[in-house]
């Protein structure tokens, strides 16, 4: 199902790091820094401009992220606007292993979705408890009734910040409407190592390529800005 098919659902932006050989992560148990500081910042603009900020579970278990803007000012900004200080912060789940003590669940006081696969729906809530809102997204998880109860929701501008899988899904079933590719300038160079997507049919191919609509160094690292739709915001 393509973006233009879907008609209620947020404006979906991806945002996404790589080394120059594609990876978003090297096989250490360290975590890979691939931007920089102004790069940071960059992100963190995009982030206080959305509504909400999607991650898959793996994300969640792996880099702990607490998912909040981090400037004073815009977080100030959005209060002024009638917002919380931070974007509701959104997880996927097939299994429900997720650590109610994460930072996802803990640190500030946004609002928390975790969306489950129908069979794993009781286990999530057992666990989580009020830590988060838990809805059964459909066995698999559909991104699709994911992104329809978003917009039921009030969210109307989703970043979605990853992993692989979520990226991948979101790609695969034409759900985005931009992405945001930060490149490093260095190579990872390590088959192990996670790689920006894997295998699948994605709308965009040598017959069909996607349009940049932006692209700009940023420090060290450049920043590649592609259409994925026709409701893509090309200023």
């Amino acid at each position: 199902m393509t973006a233009s098919a879907v008609p209620h659902r947020p404006y979906v932006v991806l945002s996404c790091a790589t080394s120059i050989d594609g990876y978003i992560d090297d096989a250490t148990d360290e975590r890979l820094l691939l931007s920089n500081d102004a790069d940071l910042d960059r992100v963190d603009e995009v982030r206080a401009g959305c509504d909400a900020i999607l991650v898959g579970a793996g994300t969640v278990r792996r880099d702990d992220p607490r998912l909040l803007v981090r400037c004073d000012r815009r977080r100030a900004d959005r209060v002024a606007r009638g917002l919380p200080e931070s974007p509701i912060r959104v997880t996927v789940t097939g299994c429900g292993d997720l650590d109610p003590a994460a930072r996802f669940f803990t640190v500030g006081d946004t609002e928390r979705i975790v969306y489950s696969a129908g069979a794993a729906v009781e286990k999530t809530r057992h666990r989580l408890g009020e830590r988060a809102t838990v809805v059964d997204a459909g066995d698999p998880v559909d991104l699709t009734r994911v992104l329809t109860d978003l917009a039921d929701r009030g969210v109307r501008r989703l970043l979605v910040e990853g992993g692989a899988v979520v990226h991948g899904q979101f790609l695969t079933a034409g759900l985005a409407d931009e992405l945001h590719l930060v490149v490093a300038p260095f190579f990872v160079g390590d088959r192990r190592a996670p790689r920006f997507v894997g295998d699948g049919h994605f709308p965009w191919h040598s017959a069909r390529r996607a349009q940049v609509v932006e692209a700009r160094q940023i420090g060290d690292v450049v920043l590649t800005r592609y259409a994925l739709s026709q409701r893509c915001e090309i200023a």
